[in-house]
């Protein structure tokens, strides 16, 4: 693709790098915006500029945050004893869709997968462990995708979360094993949640 302006063919370039955008949609994205008035375009750079130099993670769940805490975890109606661990801050978001879920999480940061190098030391385990000593809750919820990366991020866990008395349980497998939980319709996904059980595949 030949872009006859340096600016432009630079703009294109940032924006395809972006995750699901190819050259032909960055080139429409760019010419989009240079439609726009100039304040357009300053808000549009302040806003992300912002987000990446003001936006925090909870110190207590990892999950977005202005502040120190998240509103999940400052919230007084949310349930204390029962923790929901996931990948990412993406099934935050979508289980909170759901409206069938009032405890709190624990963003691990991703999975564990030997073959891309991604051990325990690298995601948010021990921080779980660290917080589960200071308080321990009555359930301990897995809500990773079935795949394997995340069956044995589950069994690991569960190692490291032996000698303490809660209960653990895993999402059903109302989600499709292979399958990613971003991308599950969220009345699939409230079933998962509410028809939790212990994960039996794994050592007690």
């Amino acid at each position: 693709m030949e872009i006859p302006s340096k600016y432009l063919n630079d703009c294109v370039q940032v924006l395809s790098k972006l995750p699901g955008i190819g050259k032909k949609t960055a080139l429409r994205l760019a010419l989009h915006i240079l439609k726009q008035d100039v304040q357009f375009t300053t808000q549009f750079c302040n806003a992300i500029l912002q987000m990446k130099t003001q936006l925090k993670f909870c110190k207590n769940c990892n999950f977005l945050s202005d502040g120190d805490f998240c509103n999940i975890c400052s919230d007084t109606f949310r349930k204390k004893d029962l923790i929901c661990v996931v990948e990412s801050i993406r099934e935050v978001i979508a289980i909170e869709n759901t409206q069938q879920y009032s405890g709190l999480y624990h963003v691990l940061g991703g999975l564990i997968s030997p073959l891309d190098g991604i051990g325990p030391e690298q995601l948010n385990i021990q921080a779980l462990v660290d917080r589960i000593k200071l308080h321990v809750p009555e359930e301990i919820i897995f809500a990773l995708s079935p795949n394997i990366q995340g069956d044995t991020t589950i069994y690991y866990m569960q190692q490291q979360l032996q000698g303490f008395a809660c209960k653990i349980t895993t999402i059903s497998r109302g989600v499709s094993f292979g399958g990613n939980i971003e991308f599950v319709d969220e009345f699939t996904l409230a079933r998962s949640i509410l028809n939790r059980q212990p994960p039996q595949h794994y050592i007690q």
